[in-house]
């Protein structure tokens, strides 16, 4: 059974960081492509951040762009993503999200396991 569990979320102020991270397990990690997502309520679920098998491939959502970063531990099992400079726009739902097939996408369509969610809020 596939289980991703994030955790690192919380309050801060506009301008701090925070670290989420995401605990894989049931899968098999080194082949599995990663990403982040946030969702505030009305508002579909949209692609953050996402990361490939080894690390060496990234891609941002042009609204993170060079405030966030993330990144992945194969050994154990763990893909984190660092915010800094954050705004309260960043305020949502921040979910890890697994993709089996080859290739990274930016759809939520195309990730098959997600985590419970971790709440980010940012206040100004």
């Amino acid at each position: 059974q596939v289980q991703l569990v994030e955790s690192g979320g919380g309050l801060v102020q506009a301008g701090g960081s925070l670290r989420l991270s995401c605990a894989a397990s049931g899968l098999t990690f080194r082949t599995t492509i990663m990403a982040w997502f946030r969702q505030v309520p009305g508002k579909e679920r949209e692609f953050v951040a996402g990361i490939n098998w080894i690390g060496a491939s990234t891609y941002y959502a042009d609204s993170v762009k060079g405030r966030f970063t993330i990144s992945r531990d194969n050994d154990k099992n763990m893909v984190s993503l660092q915010m800094r400079s954050l705004k309260p726009d960043d305020t949502a739902v921040y979910y890890c999200a697994a993709r089996l097939s080859p290739g990274l996408v930016t759809g939520q369509s195309g990730y098959q396991h997600w985590g419970q969610g971790t709440q980010v809020t940012v206040s100004s």
